[in-house]
């Protein structure tokens, strides 16, 4: 961690760097960062594509480590959300086959087109925001696969897992800041 933290936080950092070093700016920042699972319209594999695509170009282990179906329960226990009204109950849950091959998602004929395009908009977000503004081909595509309110919801979605994962990552907390699955929670 490139923070101190006392020992007794050491398996919760955001507990406490949400309420001794910035709860101004990190109470916020939790609930941006928790508002795509309850607040978007896509469904759970277009979220998690576009997800775990920015998890692994942001590099955060506990963002990696995710998986939607299996640890939104304890996630939204934790803040209190709506799991039944949330992306949780839109549609099939991916698998792990799902998510090993976001890196190869050009040719892996798993994905639909919107999960495709998801993926490729969290990359180019991530890896080329220039680019994507400008890739005509990607924004018709884009356009007629999504509505502009879905594709304003992806983009914050995306933004969020952005600056929450890097964040945690560049600090270090993202090695000990983890989900427990629901089925180990009890």
């Amino acid at each position: 961690m490139r923070i101190d933290l006392p020992q007794e936080y050491h398996d919760r950092p955001l507990e406490h760097v949400g309420k001794v070093y910035a709860p101004q700016i990190v109470g916020p920042a939790g609930m941006f960062g928790t508002a795509p699972y309850q607040h978007s319209k896509l469904t759970l594999r277009e979220l998690e594509a576009a997800r775990y695509r920015t998890a692994l170009i942001n590099g955060c282990s506990a963002c990696s480590a995710f998986r939607g179906a299996r640890d939104f329960p304890g996630m939204f226990a934790s803040f209190d959300g709506d799991l039944e009204n949330s992306v949780w109950s839109r549609g099939p849950a991916p698998d792990e086959e799902f998510y090993d091959n976001v890196e190869n998602w050009r040719d892996w004929p798993g994905y639909s087109e919107r999960e495709r395009l998801a993926i490729r908009y969290a990359e180019g977000m991530g890896l080329a925001p220039k680019e994507i503004a400008e890739d005509e081909d990607f924004w018709e595509r884009a356009k007629a696969a999504f509505s502009d309110e879905e594709l304003v919801d992806m983009t914050y979605s995306i933004g969020a897992w952005m600056a929450n994962g890097r964040a945690l990552h560049v600090l270090g907390l993202d090695a000990v800041c983890a989900w427990t699955p629901a089925s180990e929670a009890a």
